[in-house]
């Protein structure tokens, strides 16, 4: 395992007792370390609580918020929702996959974007929505699209 890695999971793994009831925590504080579940990691905390790899990568693959790539420093959402739908919310998402030159699911090469779709951001009111971490725009446009991310396309 990477010197790195086992020393940053070594001190997640720190504060477990090693019950298999705490794998979805470990799991989580896990990925919200490294932004996504290195096989090594997964591998050591399968033998931390002493349940087969097959369990661990069962769970991780049955939840959706966990991945198994690494994600990028920004998680871009763009809402699919009915109001998003409605008031031109698959613009909004090809402007952002032109920009970013990925779809969702994919991460850019330089490891700053991935980018997800949701059924729902919870801001109806503003529709179309989208995040880019914790920051919520509203009422978007392509052009508005086009400038939260600035020049990045390589289409143009």
């Amino acid at each position: 395992m990477e010197t790195n890695i086992k020393e940053q999971l070594d001190d997640i793994l720190s504060r477990y007792t090693g019950d298999k009831s705490e794998l979805i925590p470990i799991l989580q504080e896990a990925q919200e370390r490294f932004r996504y579940l290195p096989a090594e990691a997964m591998r050591e905390i399968s033998r931390f609580l002493r349940v087969p790899e097959s369990a661990v990568f069962g769970v991780t693959t049955f939840y959706a918020q966990f991945k198994l790539t690494p994600s990028g420093r920004r998680i871009v959402k763009v809402c699919r929702g009915t109001a998003c739908h409605v008031r031109g919310g698959a613009r909004i998402l090809r402007e952002v996959e032109r920009r970013l030159d990925i779809k969702p699911g994919e991460t850019t090469e330089d490891l700053e974007y991935t980018l997800e779709t949701v059924a729902c951001i919870g801001a109806c009111a503003l529709a179309p929505t989208m995040t880019v971490e914790k920051e919520t725009y509203g009422q978007m446009t392509t052009k508005k699209a086009a400038e939260v991310f600035g020049v990045r396309s390589k289409a143009e």
